[in-house]
């Protein structure tokens, strides 16, 4: 069997589709998780310049909050200008506890941005989103649509490890709404997907239920967006693995990606 079509498949199954037949030779291999992200740029793609990471932002010494407070971000004329106030924030009290700040990664040209809730450990550690298990969920998501995580921008409402990985509290997710605000602005994303309650409602600021919305077009300013699921209940729920790939099959229609 052609190897693409089996590392489709595989993917497949693993966004809840079970009934498919997958040849264990081939989910041994684990190619699925290998396929080439060049040979899924979608025909239709409007953007073509190479993808570039933001860098990565160095906070200082864990626990320090005493340095100045956050610029003005609403005018950062750049993502790394952006990147370095967010790195000198201490605009809430997730500043005292954080290792770095969790600024955001992927492609700054991107039609689709992925926007979830707040860091956890393995990315307050590591500086990146979604590197975790839920953040294998999401890449598996990407890679289902036939994009790559180099093509798409990934962030946080929240860009600060919350102590245990609490939920956000509503001082902290208005502390941050200008960052992620002013991320979206610079990105100009046509599709926005956001993963799970926080992100839902620190963005449209309405006390929106996910499982009411998700799967629904809404609109932030003149972005469409997306709720869904966020990666980490779906490892709690895998049954809702196939809702989300319903929402994601919407949102590849919407930028011309054939499903």
């Amino acid at each position: 069997m052609d190897r693409d079509l089996l590392a489709e498949l595989a993917l497949l199954r693993d966004l809840g589709f079970t009934h498919l037949d997958i040849p264990k030779a081939a989910a041994a291999t684990g190619e699925h998780a290998q396929i080439d992200a060049a040979a899924r740029t979608p025909v239709t793609s409007r953007r073509q310049s190479p993808p570039a990471a933001a860098p990565k932002p160095r906070a200082s010494a864990a626990g320090d909050a005493s340095g100045p407070a956050t610029g003005d971000i609403t005018t950062a004329e750049s993502l790394d200008d952006l990147c370095a106030l967010s790195a000198a924030c201490n605009r809430c009290r997730l500043a005292r506890g954080r290792t770095q700040v969790v600024y955001g990664v992927g492609n700054s040209d991107a039609d689709l941005m992925f926007v979830g809730e707040a860091p956890g450990r393995d990315e307050d550690l590591q500086g990146e989103p979604f590197v975790g298990r839920a953040g294998q969920l999401l890449t598996d998501i990407i890679r289902a649509m036939k994009l790559s995580r180099e093509m798409v921008y990934i962030g946080n409402v929240i860009k600060c490890r919350p102590p245990e990985n609490r939920n956000p509290e509503p001082d902290e997710l208005d502390a941050c709404r200008p960052l992620i605000r002013r991320q979206i602005e610079l990105i100009k994303p046509r599709v926005i997907v956001t993963l799970g309650r926080f992100a839902l409602q620190s963005l449209t600021e309405r006390a929106y239920s996910i499982s009411s919305l998700r799967g629904k077009w809404l609109a932030y300013g003149d972005i469409k967006l997306m709720p869904t699921y966020h990666p980490a209940y779906l490892l709690r729920n895998p049954a809702a693995k196939k809702d989300v790939w319903a929402d994601m099959k919407k949102v590849m229609a919407e930028l011309g990606i054939e499903a």
